[in-house]
């Protein structure tokens, strides 16, 4: 006999008080309830139940049993339902947040091949660079940059989050092209405001520079940084992906590619308890195939 229908068996004949009333609730015979109940017996070399003509008692063996035979039916039923979620094609609307430049240089490109891929899923994203509780605000999924605090939330690893300095054509005609990390405090350097960086560190194989900087304008908006380079106004430090493509086509120039600057990591956060969602699973494991 299947052992865990001998279990089951026996977890209906405790709590429904006898074997016919498990017998009727398993659409089986009181005989091959009765059946079920001697098989488990003669495994475990032990007497479960009691039996008078009258009434039923566990024994204290018996009584330990039902508990564990209660927690395993739960777990194979956890993990039948588990796989079943997983043969299911991911659907409904996803909810996601990320930082403003991560999320408007490099995810939206990377979304137009996600809701290809996954035509029954619609993707409500939020750009912000503050900490979103996924709680109040309904949020799914995050990609996080920087170090992660402990918390219940789990993390997939992505691909460091890396830096570039630029200058347009125009501005380093005028002012020269720095040669080494020192030549930049003789720059206009463009600061990323209100938390502006008054030094920009770089290394390579011989070591590390802090260099401190200063220029005449500070924005709050890496995007607007960004332009400003491109119009000949400074040096600028931001995020590789919000440069690149300006670099490619020659409208900036990378300085100092000798010289390595600080990547941040860079992950995708869920809850636990979540990550059972077709949808939720399809975008985690997009995001550290697209960016892994």
């Amino acid at each position: 006999m299947d052992l865990l229908d001998s279990m089951r068996v026996y977890v209906l004949a405790v709590e429904k008080g006898s074997l016919s009333a498990a017998a009727t609730a398993c659409d089986i015979s009181a005989t091959m309830a009765g059946n079920h109940l001697r098989t488990l017996e003669k495994r475990l070399g032990m007497q479960l139940l009691q039996r008078t003509t009258r009434r039923q008692n566990l024994t204290a063996f018996g009584e330990d049993y039902y508990v564990r035979c209660k927690e395993i039916l739960r777990l194979v039923a956890e993990t039948d339902a588990q796989a079943q979620n997983l043969q299911l094609a991911p659907a409904g609307k996803l909810r996601i947040t990320a930082p403003v430049t991560f999320g408007t240089e490099a995810l939206m490109p990377a979304l137009s091949v996600y809701l290809e891929r996954y035509p029954e899923v619609s993707v409500d994203v939020t750009l912000c660079d503050r900490v979103v509780d996924f709680v109040e605000e309904g949020v799914e999924a995050a990609i996080r940059i920087g170090q992660l605090p402990d918390s219940a939330l789990i993390a997939q690893s992505l691909a460091p989050y890396r830096l570039m300095i630029c200058a347009s054509p125009d501005y380093l005609a005028r002012r020269g092209t720095p040669a080494k990390p020192e030549d930049l405090s003789a720059h206009d350097c463009l600061s990323f405001s209100p938390a502006a960086l008054t030094s920009w560190r770089l290394e390579n194989g011989d070591g590390s520079w802090r260099i401190p900087v200063s220029g005449r304008l500070q924005v709050n908006h890496g995007q607007a940084l960004r332009v400003a380079a491109l119009h000949g106004m400074g040096i600028v430090l931001q995020p590789a992906i919000l440069l690149e493509a300006d670099v490619q086509a020659g409208r900036l120039v990378r300085l100092l590619p000798a010289y390595e600057l600080p990547s941040r990591p860079m992950s995708v956060v869920y809850l636990q308890d979540r990550y059972r969602s077709p949808k939720l699973r399809s975008f985690v494991d997009f995001m550290v195939e697209r960016f892994g």
